[in-house]
């Protein structure tokens, strides 16, 4: 009797046994993503440590995912969506793999102007866009906005890499949606004629090019500089006190510097859609703004999440409202623009 009375104990007694501070196992939640970095696999693990909810994760290419997704159809394993750029956030939408996340959390701590308006992505982190200089040589005179890079003042001064990077692609996008065809035209010839050299590299070869000479001015992201700020080596945080950086288009009535967002979605047909919902919600807590923040120096979209000291000795500065379904609609026309022009 006393036996069978210790066997039926056994599983009341299991989650005493669980280890400290580790949630029970509640199934797994699985996320594409586009976005390969060490600190999403904290924020993926700290998630767990909360939930007991695995993340299982597939990476790739973000339109291959969106094909992978639209392909794999009723049967696909996918929950979740992450990628980076507005324009690839609305074109998930577009081709059907989302589905509103429904949630009032993620409404009421993500502002409205970093969620799409029918509730079917949403803004997790920003970077900003903007012009680097070398601050030995002092500030460019006359440079305050996107368009002034076309000025023939600046004729073989920028470095910037290619025109197909969607980072570039959704500026022209936004250039585009703000001054028009003509405007946007004539905005590429002049910085294609400004270019101090055939566009290659990343966002950090822009920038790195400065100190020797090969340019005086780049367009980068902000997280690619604070990155060295951050860094270990030497060289690194000297080169991060040597760049300044100009947020452009501040003035009262502009439209503010052009940011990329990483953002995620919820999959149309997603198998674990409480997971994948809590999940999402997960994203928007002071804890993992915190991880994307001070872990991969981005801007949180949540309001009072602390910013990595290397953005803040940035400066501050004012973001232009972002419309992903335009974005997308626009990037097709804002790439023709820059080839046409020589931007390759």
């Amino acid at each position: 009797m006393l036996r069978r009375t210790l066997f039926a104990l056994i599983p009341a007694l299991l989650p005493v046994l669980a280890a400290p501070g580790q949630a029970q196992a509640q199934g797994e939640v699985a996320v594409y993503s586009a976005r390969h970095y060490d600190t999403d696999r904290r924020l993926y693990d700290a998630f767990t440590q909360a939930t007991g909810i695995r993340v299982r994760l597939i990476e790739g290419n973000a339109d291959q995912l969106i094909e992978r997704i639209r392909n794999e159809g009723a049967n696909s394993p996918a929950d979740v969506f992450i990628t980076v750029d507005a324009a690839r956030l609305a074109r998930a939408k577009e081709a059907g793999i989302t589905q509103p996340h429904g949630s009032a959390i993620i409404d009421q701590r993500v502002p409205a102007g970093l969620r799409d308006p029918q509730g079917h992505w949403f803004a997790l982190s920003q970077r900003a866009r903007v012009i680097m200089y070398d601050k030995q040589r002092g500030a460019p005179q006359g440079l305050t906005r996107y368009e002034d890079l076309a000025d023939p003042r600046f004729r073989g001064q920028i470095c910037v890499r290619a025109a197909n990077h969607p980072y570039n692609v959704s500026l022209a996008a936004s250039i585009l949606a703000a001054d028009g065809t003509a405007a946007t035209e004539a905005w590429a010839r002049g910085v294609a004629a400004n270019l101090a050299r055939p566009p290659q590299g990343g966002d950090r070869d822009q920038f790195r090019a400065i100190p020797p000479g090969q340019c005086t001015l780049a367009i980068s992201n902000t997280y690619y500089l604070a990155h060295f700020g951050a860094s270990e080596s030497a060289a690194d945080r000297e080169l991060f006190e040597r760049i300044g950086v100009i947020f452009p288009n501040q003035g009262p009535n502009d439209r503010g510097a052009h940011v990329n967002i990483s953002g995620a979605a919820l999959v149309r047909t997603a198998p674990n859609k409480a997971n994948a919902a809590r999940f999402l919600e997960f994203l928007t807590t002071n804890q993992a703004q915190e991880i994307l923040a001070l872990g991969n120096m981005e801007y949180p979209v949540v309001t009072g999440v602390p910013l990595h000291p290397a953005l803040v000795a940035m400066g501050t500065f004012r973001a232009e409202a972002i419309n992903g379904d335009r974005l997308a609609a626009n990037a097709a026309e804002a790439l023709q623009i820059m080839q046409r022009a020589g931007w390759r």
